[in-house]
């Protein structure tokens, strides 16, 4: 099978079936990617999420158009980041087009009370796999609860987080190991 339309099937699937974003889509990702097709391994996986969430942009976006650059460049690239764009903007346009005639139903607010905590959990699991894979322990696990409370309580900004971990890590391998 063609491969740029395997490629952008398995993303619009991901990205239509999906509700909380990005993070929520990693679990999604992880099994047609790296189980199903196999087109990158978990170890580059983890690398990639890594990277989407460094750069600026939609992380979903992100990932997408690393994974299908590693596949066939830039053409990867363009149908992956379609793929995952494309059922967004849809379901966007058709809530612009008929949310006038909800906004006020109590059944569609209720429904969304309802979603809400189930997005966290999709969140959350991902984030803790993604901790189990970065294979924290006793000495590092500080770094994410220190780094969330500093964003959380104190304001600072996700930036100087990343900055000061990528220095820090240079720090650790290069200079203190």
């Amino acid at each position: 099978m063609n491969i740029y339309w395997e490629s952008f099937k398995t993303f619009f699937k991901i990205g239509i079936f999906t509700l909380g974003g990005g993070y929520a889509m990693i679990p999604l990702i992880e099994e047609e990617v790296v189980n199903k097709h196999k087109w990158v391994d978990k170890d580059e996986m983890l690398d990639l999420i890594a990277i989407a969430q460094s750069c600026p942009g939609v992380f979903a976006i992100n990932i997408a158009t690393f994974i299908g650059y590693k596949l066939k460049k830039e053409r990867g690239a363009i149908a992956t980041t379609m793929g995952t764009a494309l059922p967004s903007f849809l379901i966007i346009l058709l809530i612009a087009m008929f949310f006038h005639q909800f906004e006020d139903n109590r059944i569609v607010a209720a429904i969304f009370k309802g979603i809400r905590p189930a997005v966290v959990a999709l969140i959350a699991v991902p984030t803790f796999n993604l901790g189990k894979r970065a294979q924290l322990n006793k000495w590092t696990i500080w770094i994410p609860i220190v780094s969330a409370l500093l964003i959380w309580l104190l304001g600072v900004s996700p930036i100087w987080i990343i900055i000061a971990a990528g220095v820090g890590g240079y720090i650790w391998g290069e200079v203190i190991k």
